[in-house]
Protein backbone atom coordinates (compact mmCIF):
# COMPACT_ATOMS: atom_id res chain seq x y z
CA UNK A 1 0.00 0.00 0.00
CA UNK A 2 2.31 2.69 -1.12
CA UNK A 3 1.50 6.40 -2.22
CA UNK A 4 1.98 7.06 -6.11
CA UNK A 5 3.16 10.06 -7.47
CA UNK A 6 -0.44 10.90 -8.07
CA UNK A 7 -1.12 10.53 -4.28
CA UNK A 8 -3.31 7.55 -4.67
CA UNK A 9 -3.90 5.28 -1.55
CA UNK A 10 -4.36 1.69 -1.59
CA UNK A 11 -6.50 1.14 1.74
CA UNK A 12 -6.30 -3.11 1.70
CA UNK A 13 -2.52 -2.37 1.72
CA UNK A 14 -2.54 0.27 4.04
CA UNK A 15 -4.61 -1.87 6.31
CA UNK A 16 -2.49 -4.45 6.81
CA UNK A 17 0.99 -2.04 7.41
CA UNK A 18 -0.97 -0.64 10.20
CA UNK A 19 -1.91 -4.25 12.02
CA UNK A 20 1.55 -5.40 11.26
CA UNK A 21 2.98 -2.40 13.47
CA UNK A 22 0.90 -2.74 16.18
CA UNK A 23 1.52 -6.30 16.51
CA UNK A 24 5.00 -6.16 16.58
CA UNK A 25 6.67 -7.72 19.58
CA UNK A 26 8.07 -5.65 21.84
CA UNK A 27 7.94 -2.52 20.09
CA UNK A 28 6.61 0.03 22.88
CA UNK A 29 3.91 2.71 21.64
CA UNK A 30 6.10 5.80 22.72
CA UNK A 31 8.35 4.33 20.19
CA UNK A 32 5.52 3.54 17.85
CA UNK A 33 4.09 6.94 18.37
CA UNK A 34 7.49 8.39 17.72
CA UNK A 35 7.31 6.14 14.31
CA UNK A 36 3.65 7.44 13.02
CA UNK A 37 4.58 10.92 13.90
CA UNK A 38 8.12 10.64 11.98
CA UNK A 39 6.91 9.02 8.76
CA UNK A 40 3.96 11.53 8.51
CA UNK A 41 1.10 9.01 10.11
CA UNK A 42 0.83 6.93 7.05
CA UNK A 43 0.77 3.69 7.80
CA UNK A 44 3.44 1.57 4.92
CA UNK A 45 5.65 4.38 5.22
CA UNK A 46 5.80 4.10 9.54
CA UNK A 47 5.98 0.46 8.55
CA UNK A 48 9.57 1.01 6.86
CA UNK A 49 10.42 3.50 8.86
CA UNK A 50 10.15 0.80 12.10
CA UNK A 51 12.14 -1.57 9.75
CA UNK A 52 15.20 0.90 8.94
CA UNK A 53 15.27 2.04 12.75
CA UNK A 54 14.37 -1.01 14.65
CA UNK A 55 15.97 -3.74 13.18
CA UNK A 56 16.40 -5.99 15.95
CA UNK A 57 12.38 -6.00 16.76
CA UNK A 58 12.10 -5.82 12.61
CA UNK A 59 13.74 -8.19 11.41
CA UNK A 60 12.47 -8.97 7.86
CA UNK A 61 11.45 -12.39 8.22
CA UNK A 62 9.66 -11.48 11.42
CA UNK A 63 7.31 -8.79 9.24
CA UNK A 64 6.99 -11.45 6.44
CA UNK A 65 5.63 -13.93 9.16
CA UNK A 66 3.25 -11.61 10.67
CA UNK A 67 2.12 -10.63 7.26
CA UNK A 68 1.40 -14.01 6.21
CA UNK A 69 -0.45 -14.33 9.50
CA UNK A 70 -2.29 -11.43 9.43
CA UNK A 71 -3.32 -10.91 6.24
CA UNK A 72 -5.96 -13.79 5.43
CA UNK A 73 -6.91 -12.40 9.18
CA UNK A 74 -8.05 -9.72 7.47
CA UNK A 75 -9.48 -11.10 4.23
CA UNK A 76 -11.81 -13.74 6.07
CA UNK A 77 -12.66 -10.02 8.28
CA UNK A 78 -14.19 -8.21 5.69
CA UNK A 79 -15.94 -10.46 4.21
CA UNK A 80 -17.93 -11.41 7.17
CA UNK A 81 -19.13 -7.29 8.34
CA UNK A 82 -18.95 -3.78 6.68
CA UNK A 83 -16.72 -1.03 7.91
CA UNK A 84 -14.29 1.64 6.14
CA UNK A 85 -11.19 3.05 7.17
CA UNK A 86 -9.49 6.45 6.18
CA UNK A 87 -5.76 6.77 5.80
CA UNK A 88 -3.61 10.72 5.76
CA UNK A 89 -3.61 11.32 2.27
CA UNK A 90 -6.81 9.72 0.71
CA UNK A 91 -9.04 11.76 -0.65
CA UNK A 92 -11.74 11.13 1.80
CA UNK A 93 -9.46 11.87 4.53
CA UNK A 94 -11.40 14.50 7.09
CA UNK A 95 -10.26 18.16 6.58
CA UNK A 96 -10.74 18.36 10.18
CA UNK A 97 -7.94 16.03 11.32
CA UNK A 98 -5.22 17.96 8.95
CA UNK A 99 -5.46 20.70 11.54
CA UNK A 100 -5.46 18.84 14.59
CA UNK A 101 -1.80 19.25 16.68
CA UNK A 102 -1.46 15.31 16.74
CA UNK A 103 -3.61 14.14 13.54
CA UNK A 104 -4.68 10.46 13.57
CA UNK A 105 -3.60 9.15 10.10
CA UNK A 106 -5.80 5.81 10.02
CA UNK A 107 -9.17 5.20 11.62
CA UNK A 108 -11.70 2.39 11.26
CA UNK A 109 -15.29 3.59 10.47
CA UNK A 110 -19.04 3.22 9.75
CA UNK A 111 -21.28 5.68 8.74
CA UNK A 112 -20.70 9.34 7.74
CA UNK A 113 -17.06 9.93 7.93
CA UNK A 114 -17.62 13.85 6.87
CA UNK A 115 -19.39 14.30 10.50
CA UNK A 116 -15.76 14.64 11.93
CA UNK A 117 -15.74 18.00 9.79
CA UNK A 118 -18.78 19.26 11.49
CA UNK A 119 -18.51 21.17 14.93
CA UNK A 120 -17.90 18.54 17.43
CA UNK A 121 -17.91 19.08 21.33
CA UNK A 122 -17.13 15.64 23.33
CA UNK A 123 -19.14 15.29 26.32
CA UNK A 124 -17.23 13.01 28.94
CA UNK A 125 -17.60 11.77 32.62
CA UNK A 126 -18.06 8.69 34.90
CA UNK A 127 -19.88 5.98 34.46
CA UNK A 128 -21.51 5.67 37.69
CA UNK A 129 -23.27 9.20 37.02
CA UNK A 130 -25.61 10.78 40.14
CA UNK A 131 -29.21 11.55 39.59
CA UNK A 132 -28.40 15.56 39.23
CA UNK A 133 -25.31 14.54 36.18
CA UNK A 134 -27.44 12.83 34.33
CA UNK A 135 -30.12 15.87 34.54
CA UNK A 136 -27.41 18.29 33.73
CA UNK A 137 -25.87 15.83 31.01
CA UNK A 138 -29.18 16.05 29.20
CA UNK A 139 -29.88 19.80 29.31
CA UNK A 140 -26.62 20.73 28.26
CA UNK A 141 -26.54 17.88 25.33
CA UNK A 142 -29.97 19.18 24.26
CA UNK A 143 -28.69 23.18 23.74
CA UNK A 144 -25.87 21.96 22.71
CA UNK A 145 -27.35 19.77 19.52
CA UNK A 146 -29.95 22.79 18.89
CA UNK A 147 -27.50 25.06 18.88
CA UNK A 148 -25.98 22.52 16.00
CA UNK A 149 -23.08 21.18 17.55
CA UNK A 150 -22.27 17.24 16.80
CA UNK A 151 -22.12 15.44 20.19
CA UNK A 152 -19.08 13.24 20.56
CA UNK A 153 -18.31 10.52 23.43
CA UNK A 154 -17.05 7.29 24.30
CA UNK A 155 -19.81 4.63 24.36
CA UNK A 156 -19.10 3.97 27.76
CA UNK A 157 -21.99 3.62 30.46
CA UNK A 158 -23.01 6.51 32.07
CA UNK A 159 -22.27 9.90 31.22
CA UNK A 160 -21.15 8.58 27.87
CA UNK A 161 -24.47 6.93 26.72
CA UNK A 162 -26.82 9.54 28.32
CA UNK A 163 -24.81 12.05 26.24
CA UNK A 164 -25.51 9.85 22.47
CA UNK A 165 -28.81 8.91 23.28
CA UNK A 166 -29.83 12.61 24.29
CA UNK A 167 -27.91 13.64 20.90
CA UNK A 168 -30.32 11.10 19.24
CA UNK A 169 -33.41 11.64 20.99
CA UNK A 170 -33.37 15.68 19.99
CA UNK A 171 -32.31 14.30 16.35
CA UNK A 172 -29.19 15.46 16.54
CA UNK A 173 -25.92 14.34 15.11
CA UNK A 174 -23.62 12.09 17.34
CA UNK A 175 -20.18 10.17 17.11
CA UNK A 176 -18.69 7.54 19.00
CA UNK A 177 -15.39 6.56 19.49
CA UNK A 178 -14.57 3.22 20.80
CA UNK A 179 -12.04 1.50 22.80
CA UNK A 180 -12.46 -1.75 20.93
CA UNK A 181 -12.35 -2.66 17.04
CA UNK A 182 -14.97 -1.73 14.95
CA UNK A 183 -16.65 -5.00 15.01
CA UNK A 184 -16.89 -5.41 18.54
CA UNK A 185 -19.17 -3.45 21.51
CA UNK A 186 -18.05 -2.59 25.19
CA UNK A 187 -19.96 -2.50 27.14
CA UNK A 188 -22.61 -5.48 25.46
CA UNK A 189 -25.73 -3.62 26.62
CA UNK A 190 -24.69 -0.60 23.93
CA UNK A 191 -25.00 -3.10 21.21
CA UNK A 192 -27.98 -1.32 20.42
CA UNK A 193 -27.25 2.06 20.51
CA UNK A 194 -24.05 1.35 18.68
CA UNK A 195 -25.76 -0.06 15.81
CA UNK A 196 -27.44 3.19 15.81
CA UNK A 197 -25.13 5.07 15.62
CA UNK A 198 -23.07 3.36 12.89
CA UNK A 199 -26.39 3.18 10.85
CA UNK A 200 -27.54 6.99 11.57
CA UNK A 201 -24.03 9.05 12.33
CA UNK A 202 -20.50 7.57 12.57
CA UNK A 203 -18.27 5.02 14.90
CA UNK A 204 -14.69 5.20 14.27
CA UNK A 205 -11.95 3.41 16.13
CA UNK A 206 -8.52 2.98 16.52
CA UNK A 207 -8.21 -0.40 17.82
CA UNK A 208 -6.48 -3.10 15.56
CA UNK A 209 -7.98 -6.33 14.79
CA UNK A 210 -5.44 -8.81 15.23
CA UNK A 211 -3.57 -7.47 18.03
CA UNK A 212 -6.93 -7.01 20.05
CA UNK A 213 -7.97 -10.69 19.27
CA UNK A 214 -4.52 -12.43 20.18
CA UNK A 215 -3.29 -10.51 22.93
CA UNK A 216 -4.43 -11.34 26.33
CA UNK A 217 -7.80 -9.91 27.91
CA UNK A 218 -6.28 -7.73 30.57
CA UNK A 219 -4.10 -5.97 28.08
CA UNK A 220 -7.40 -4.46 26.26
CA UNK A 221 -8.14 -1.53 28.97
CA UNK A 222 -5.01 -0.24 26.86
CA UNK A 223 -7.27 0.93 24.24
CA UNK A 224 -9.02 3.30 26.15
CA UNK A 225 -6.51 5.85 27.18
CA UNK A 226 -6.27 5.93 23.37
CA UNK A 227 -9.82 6.30 22.84
CA UNK A 228 -9.82 9.30 25.12
CA UNK A 229 -6.57 10.89 23.37
CA UNK A 230 -8.43 10.22 19.81
CA UNK A 231 -11.57 12.05 21.16
CA UNK A 232 -9.47 15.08 22.20
CA UNK A 233 -8.41 15.83 19.14
CA UNK A 234 -11.31 14.96 17.21
CA UNK A 235 -13.60 17.75 18.56
CA UNK A 236 -13.13 21.10 18.86
CA UNK A 237 -13.50 21.20 22.89
CA UNK A 238 -14.26 18.64 25.53
CA UNK A 239 -16.65 19.00 28.52
CA UNK A 240 -16.26 16.86 31.50
CA UNK A 241 -19.73 16.13 33.33
CA UNK A 242 -19.78 14.25 36.23
CA UNK A 243 -17.07 12.21 38.13
CA UNK A 244 -15.34 10.82 40.31
CA UNK A 245 -11.93 11.36 42.28
CA UNK A 246 -10.81 8.06 40.35
CA UNK A 247 -12.55 8.92 36.93
CA UNK A 248 -8.89 7.77 34.62
CA UNK A 249 -10.46 8.10 31.53
CA UNK A 250 -11.72 11.59 32.03
CA UNK A 251 -8.29 12.87 33.27
CA UNK A 252 -6.97 11.43 30.40
CA UNK A 253 -8.40 13.19 28.19
CA UNK A 254 -8.86 16.59 30.04
CA UNK A 255 -5.28 16.52 29.86
CA UNK A 256 -4.45 15.99 26.52
CA UNK A 257 -7.18 18.47 25.82
CA UNK A 258 -5.21 21.24 27.23
CA UNK A 259 -1.92 19.51 26.08
CA UNK A 260 -3.46 20.24 22.51
CA UNK A 261 -4.35 23.64 23.28
CA UNK A 262 -8.15 22.80 23.25
CA UNK A 263 -10.80 24.44 25.28
CA UNK A 264 -11.84 22.09 28.57
CA UNK A 265 -14.93 23.01 30.08
CA UNK A 266 -15.40 21.32 33.77
CA UNK A 267 -19.79 21.24 34.89
CA UNK A 268 -19.40 23.63 38.02
CA UNK A 269 -21.43 21.37 39.90
CA UNK A 270 -18.15 19.32 40.38
CA UNK A 271 -16.18 22.16 41.96
CA UNK A 272 -19.00 22.16 44.79
CA UNK A 273 -18.61 18.13 45.52
CA UNK A 274 -16.04 17.52 48.19
CA UNK A 275 -15.14 14.51 46.88
CA UNK A 276 -13.45 15.27 43.46
CA UNK A 277 -10.86 17.16 44.13
CA UNK A 278 -9.24 16.51 40.52
CA UNK A 279 -11.14 19.57 38.74
CA UNK A 280 -9.78 22.41 40.58
CA UNK A 281 -6.46 21.22 39.38
CA UNK A 282 -7.30 21.28 36.14
CA UNK A 283 -8.72 24.67 36.37
CA UNK A 284 -5.74 26.18 37.71
CA UNK A 285 -3.86 24.45 34.13
CA UNK A 286 -6.42 25.97 32.40
CA UNK A 287 -9.80 24.45 32.03
CA UNK A 288 -12.87 26.88 32.56
CA UNK A 289 -15.86 26.66 34.47
CA UNK A 290 -19.67 26.49 32.92
CA UNK A 291 -23.02 25.87 33.90
CA UNK A 292 -25.02 25.93 30.05
CA UNK A 293 -24.36 25.67 26.33
CA UNK A 294 -24.28 29.19 26.23
CA UNK A 295 -21.04 29.57 28.59
CA UNK A 296 -19.22 27.00 26.11
CA UNK A 297 -20.16 29.02 23.13
CA UNK A 298 -19.46 32.14 24.88
CA UNK A 299 -15.75 30.80 25.07
CA UNK A 300 -15.30 29.65 22.26
CA UNK A 301 -16.22 31.92 20.49
CA UNK A 302 -13.11 34.37 21.97
CA UNK A 303 -10.82 31.97 20.32
CA UNK A 304 -12.81 33.18 16.98
CA UNK A 305 -10.70 36.31 15.36
CA UNK A 306 -13.34 36.17 12.47
CA UNK A 307 -16.79 37.09 13.84
CA UNK A 308 -18.69 35.06 10.57
CA UNK A 309 -16.72 31.91 12.09
CA UNK A 310 -18.68 32.44 15.44
CA UNK A 311 -21.09 29.39 16.91
CA UNK A 312 -24.27 30.94 17.53
CA UNK A 313 -27.17 30.05 20.42
CA UNK A 314 -29.89 31.67 18.92
CA UNK A 315 -31.53 28.46 18.02
CA UNK A 316 -32.13 27.58 21.55
CA UNK A 317 -34.87 29.83 21.31
CA UNK A 318 -36.61 28.70 18.17
CA UNK A 319 -36.19 24.82 18.72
Amino acid sequence: MQILKENLIYPCKEMLAYEVLWAIKGLKESHLRDLFESAGYVPSQTLAKAIKTQPVLCKSENINDLKNKINPFLNKLSSCGSFSLTVKGSFQYPRNLKKVQYPLGFLYYKGQLDLINTKCISIIGTRKPSENGVKSTKQLVKDLVCAGFTIMSGLAKGIDTTAHQCALENKGKTIGVIGTPIDKCYPKENQILQDKIAKECLLVSQVPFYRYETEPFRNHAHHFPRRNKAMASLSLATVVMDVSEDTLGSKIQAGECLKQNKKLFIHESLFDNPKVHWPAKYEIKGAIRIRSAEDIISELNKGAADPECHFHSTQLELI
